[in-house]
């Protein structure tokens, strides 16, 4: 592996899979002797949100699907 002038480096996606690294998720660094292990970090989710997500069951309107889209195209 090559690290980049920025002092980057691509994670194998086996590794990223098998530690369940997905793109926005935070990663840290480990010192122990003369070793340094990458490990995902934990807390609130590492899973992405979708930007959409608090407005899931916020709705109140009983309206029907096609009741809904007659309102917009109309």
């Amino acid at each position: 592996m090559r690290v980049t002038i920025k002092g980057q480096v691509t994670i194998p996606r086996d590794v990223r899979e098998k530690l369940g690294i997905v793109p926005h998720c935070e990663v840290d660094f480990k010192e122990e002797k003369d070793r340094v292990y990458l490990v995902r970090k934990t807390g609130k989710s590492t899973k992405r949100k979708s930007k959409f997500s608090r407005f899931r069951g916020v709705a109140t309107v009983k309206m029907t699907t096609d009741e809904i889209m007659a309102l917009t195209r109309g």
